[in-house]
């Protein structure tokens, strides 16, 4: 273990056992740990008999917090910067902290753990191969609405975070806004209670009158690129023929069925001699 570094330290989601040993390590060994709820923090503390100084860092602070906890780095001592669960600084004010370490000089060590994010992408059943993550949506009518209606053409899966009371308006309005759309509803990830729920946005509406409790995470489908028409030679030498009787020259019209038809412009070309 090194001074003058912060480390960034995944934590479970939910399930003890998914702490890595690095990260029981690197707990033990910091100075001290900056920790967005220090009350679920010392309950992880307890379970792995770790004895460690907190402070802590969160929204509300991070700023005041922020400087603190870089002076106390500069002066020597290093930290580990934990999340209630999950990967500190994804959709959490420690990225902020991580901002304040570049200006200041500080190297940063990411020790990797669960992500709710990733986890919820793994079993969604849907394209995994390009996502975008989207956070949590606001509470504000228009900012919520602005948000889902600038992913109207967004082809990636999506993303979202979304807490227990809000969904039922959540549901509906990524029924409003997408219309039917494949939808994985994945709760309680990791607990006791996991429930992967692989349904679409219409499907999904019957949860607004019996909510679903727990820690929420939603992978909604992208966009479906809109299929190109299927035309046949025949149809595409007839096409190019339309444009040659109303004065194209023949290899353009050629060219221009080809396209259309996923051809080659030769090969409509001899049809029409």
């Amino acid at each position: 273990m090194m001074d003058n570094i912060l480390y960034v330290v995944g934590t479970p989601i939910g399930n003890m056992g998914d702490i890595s040993p690095r990260a029981v390590e690197t707990l033990e060994q910091v100075d001290f740990i900056a920790a967005e709820d220090t009350r679920v923090t010392l309950k992880l503390l307890n379970h792995f008999d770790i004895k460690k100084p907190m402070v802590s860092y969160y929204e509300h602070n991070k700023h005041e917090r922020g400087e603190m906890i870089i002076n106390r780095i500069l002066a020597g001592e290093s930290c580990a910067i934990v999340t209630d669960a999950g990967m500190p600084c994804i959709s959490d004010p420690g990225e902020e902290l991580i901002r304040q370490c570049e200006a200041a000089g500080i190297k940063t060590v990411v020790v990797p753990g669960p992500s709710a994010v990733i986890s919820a992408l793994a079993v969604s059943g849907l394209e995994t191969g390009r996502f975008t993550f989207e956070g949590f949506l606001s509470v504000n009518k228009k900012s919520r609405s602005e948000h889902l209606e600038s992913l109207l053409d967004e082809r990636r899966t999506m993303i979202f975070y979304e807490a227990p009371h809000k969904l039922p308006n959540t549901l509906i309005d990524l029924y409003n806004t997408f219309g039917d759309r494949k939808l994985t509803i994945a709760r309680e990830l990791t607990k006791l209670h996991e429930e992967i729920i692989r349904t679409t946005t219409k499907e999904a509406l019957r949860f607004v009158d019996s909510p679903l409790k727990g820690e929420i995470v939603l992978v909604l489908e992208g966009k479906k690129a809109e299929e190109t028409p299927t035309v046949t030679r025949e149809e595409a030498v007839a096409y190019a023929q339309k444009l040659i009787d109303g004065g194209m020259r023949p290899t353009d019209a050629a060219k221009e069925a080809a396209a259309m038809a996923g051809l080659k412009k030769n090969d409509i070309y001899k049809e029409l001699l």
